[in-house]
């Protein structure tokens, strides 16, 4: 199978509808797949659901996508730097489902493993568990209330990756690993980004943190440009 990809656009090719799911990994703007996101929004896919983190921020991630409006819900458990998101929401233009973060993580590793549904006391006796199935399990003190979670699949994930080798071996670089790797398990097809490409066998078999064989198609986004969200500056003496 034919992996490598020329660029985003071509790697996105035949992939792309209105109203589909896609699962995006990256927390903030670290590790987002940020060629993906640019060639989504040029190709004008709308009334996405997108499962991520959170939505990037003003004019940057999944921000791009809200400001030209092709999203029409967010699964996220973070939102608050994004101004556009806040404006569209309280103005009901964007659905929002809230999910927790560890959750959210484990919904879309589950999705990933083929399972359905899972049970977890997280959210239980908040707005988190409205309309959910509670069922008691036997804790250390005796009965306990968890809430059914179902598993996240989604038509497509598109991820950020440090390096691979040419059948999608893949390896994360420190924080950037946060949620690519469950996102990228639970997409139909995993389209993945990456700062370097190099021959297979070139990567130690113990340090691959995805296996190729959930990467379908492959491309070399780099140079990227490293953005702060928050910069500070000591002021002068």
């Amino acid at each position: 199978m034919r992996k490598l990809y020329p660029d985003a656009a071509a790697a996105l090719g035949g992939l792309l509808h209105d109203g589909m799911t896609i699962c995006a990994g990256g927390f903030g703007l670290c590790g987002i797949p940020d060629r993906l996101i640019d060639a989504i929004r040029d190709a004008g896919t709308k009334d996405l659901t997108i499962a991520s983190n959170n939505a990037g921020i003003d004019g940057e991630g999944l921000g791009k996508l809200l400001r030209t409006r092709q999203v029409k819900k967010m699964i996220a458990s973070y939102v608050g730097e994004n101004k556009e998101f806040e404006r569209q929401y309280l103005a009901g233009e964007l659905e929002v489902e809230f999910c927790p973060q560890g959750t959210l993580a484990e919904r879309c590793r589950a999705g990933g493993a083929g399972i359905p549904g899972f049970y977890t006391k997280t959210g239980v006796g908040t707005l988190v568990a409205e309309g959910k199935d509670v069922k008691s399990f036997d804790g250390p003190n005796g009965p306990e209330d968890y809430i059914l979670e179902r598993g996240i699949r989604a038509d497509l994930a598109i991820i950020k990756g440090w390096k691979a080798d040419e059948s999608g071996n893949l390896i994360f670089r420190k924080t950037a690993r946060n949620f690519n790797q469950p996102m990228a398990t639970a997409g139909k097809v995993c389209v993945a980004e990456v700062e370097e490409i190099v021959p297979v066998g070139s990567l130690d078999p113990d340090c691959i943190h995805l296996p190729g064989i959930y990467v379908q198609r492959l491309i070399l986004g780099a140079p990227y440009d490293k953005k702060i969200e928050f910069r500070t500056v000591r002021e002068a003496a």
